[in-house]
């Protein structure tokens, strides 16, 4: 997972991923890493148009998205 984050993270290209957020509810969000921790990402989330944390334990699925790239 951390080598697909990482090309985002290089090329800025985003990821498609499915997410559970603390509550149990998933998500399907399209993201471009800008900063990668041990335990979590931080993320510009297409879906929301703002910057996000993520935490790597509830990122159930991912790979990369065809949508096109957006400046951060």
């Amino acid at each position: 997972m951390r080598q697909l984050l990482q090309e985002s993270y290089s090329s800025k290209r985003p990821v498609e991923m499915i997410y559970m957020d603390d509550k149990g509810c998933l998500t399907q969000r399209f993201i471009i890493v800008y900063k990668i921790y041990p335990e979590s990402i931080k993320a510009w989330c297409l879906l929301r148009n703002e910057k996000r944390t993520f935490k790597m334990e509830n990122i159930l699925s991912y790979g990369f998205s065809d949508k096109r790239k957006k400046k951060l």
